[in-house]
């Protein structure tokens, strides 16, 4: 019997969520979204999540602010963000990245506030 649960996910049928991220593969315990093109903000108010995150960087710049540090996040660089750390990006020029998130943030609505 053949396993079932493998999925193939074309990203131009896939959901977007408030936030403007679109929702790539997910399975019970991993999921990965898509931040594309997005655009130089403020800085934001700092929050904290219950999961965690690691994202890579594809095209621009941004700042990602985490207890108390700031850390610049370039094409090519890759990072962490740990379940409950309070943090906030600041999107210096159009900016798109990946992320995977555990458990997937998108169960019961995480990412949307």
């Amino acid at each position: 019997m053949s396993d079932t649960s493998v999925k193939k996910i074309d990203s131009t049928h896939s959901p977007k969520g408030k936030l403007g991220q679109k929702y790539l593969a997910s399975g019970k315990s991993i999921s990965m979204r898509l931040w594309e093109d997005e655009q130089p903000n403020e800085e934001k108010e700092p929050a904290s999540r219950d999961y965690e995150t690691v994202g890579y960087v594809i095209n621009g710049r941004a700042e990602l602010h985490i207890e108390g540090q700031m850390i610049l996040l370039e094409p090519g660089n890759s990072w962490v963000v740990p379940k409950g750390a309070s943090h906030t990006y600041k999107i210096l020029e159009p900016f798109t990245a990946v992320e995977a998130t555990s458990p997937p943030a998108q169960v019961h609505g995480r990412d949307e506030n």
